[in-house]
């Protein structure tokens, strides 16, 4: 093997050129030009090492002919730095983490009721890596036993609170390095809502039917067991992904009935009857009249006490005395 590269003033300067995974490097990088001449001899080479592997553990002096960093120009001294640098440069660039085979965030879909398990694994990694788990924002507690090098979560079982949920896999020392996984869980349409309402007659009434389901489900409103005519200014539908309402402006007693709502969904269907019972128009006094026939009175009663108020007192004037003699 040769050793080419470009010219600098100084001499020429190569880089790391990783191989597969890390399992040796060849380093021509920071070395004088008198080190990289010749043939392949003159080259450092790495070997291949154990994923347990501690540079303090192999002296320079144990190492066996196909083990021994080859060099013919360098000296021991500079051999072991650039060992130590370039094995620590390995471990920085492919320390990676997965998720259930997955190296990249993804998503997951599943059904409610059966256990899922995730499982978080330190790839490309010498030494013992601590692992974190998070639910949301929320740090999941694990055991002693469960956090090194990998480590598993089961959710069980999965709800349909869990849905939309982002579980996060971290590197304890480097919380950068992560993998998320999105449960996307499966479920059929779930109803709720008032279900008898009281409405007097030319008020507004609002019909709610609250449904959850993913996938997110399509509505039909009828009445009477019969699909709902929708009237221009009478009728209008607001539907968001979990709440569809139906108003109704200016109740009549012919809206007087019952009400479903129809939920449909490739995982099933759900229905919600409300009914809906018109009541006849309270009598309504005028409030202005009211309040002004109480101020007349008010004021009259008052400027007649003012009016009469000698007569009123003598009233309450005590007698006086007759003396006899």
């Amino acid at each position: 093997m040769s050793c080419t590269g470009h010219q600098h003033q100084t001499g020429t300067k190569f880089s790391i050129l990783p191989s597969h995974e890390c399992g040796f490097s060849l380093l021509q990088d920071l070395l004088p030009l008198s080190f990289c001449q010749g043939d392949h001899s003159d080259l450092i080479w790495i070997p291949a090492l154990p994923s347990d592997f501690a540079p303090h553990q192999l002296p320079w002096s144990q190492l066996g002919p196909s083990e021994m960093v080859q060099k013919r120009s360098l000296a021991v001294p500079y051999g072991v730095p650039v060992l130590a640098i370039s094995f620590l440069a390995c471990v920085a660039t492919g320390l990676e983490l997965s998720v259930n085979n997955h190296a990249a965030d993804f998503t997951l879909s599943t059904e409610l009721g059966p256990p899922i398990s995730l499982s978080c694994l330190v790839h490309n990694s010498s030494q013992a890596e601590e692992l974190l788990w998070y639910r949301g924002d929320g740090q999941v507690g694990l055991k002693d036993g469960n956090k090194v090098n990998i480590s598993n979560i089961c959710i069980s079982p999965v709800n349909e609170s869990d849905n939309g949920v982002t579980f996060t896999c971290k590197l304890a020392r480097d919380k950068s390095v992560q993998v998320s996984v999105i449960l996307d869980v499966h479920f059929p349409p779930r109803l709720s809502g008032e279900e008898t309402l009281h409405v007097e007659e030319g008020k507004d009434v609002t019909l709610t039917c609250n449904s959850k389901s993913n996938p997110q489900a399509q509505t039909t409103w009828y009445k009477d067991n019969h699909s709902l005519t929708l009237q221009q200014n009478h009728h209008e539908l607001h539907q968001t992904s979990e709440v569809f309402q139906l108003s109704i402006k200016k109740v009549q007693k012919s809206d007087n009935g019952t009400y479903t709502c129809v939920v449909e969904s490739p995982l099933g269907n759900g229905t919600r009857d409300f009914h809906l019972i018109v009541e006849d128009k309270k009598p309504v006094f005028p409030k202005e009249a009211i309040i002004a026939a109480v101020v007349v009175v008010t004021i009259t009663i008052f400027f007649g006490i003012v009016a009469r108020k000698d007569t009123i007192f003598k009233c309450f004037k005590k007698p006086k005395e007759t003396t006899l003699r």
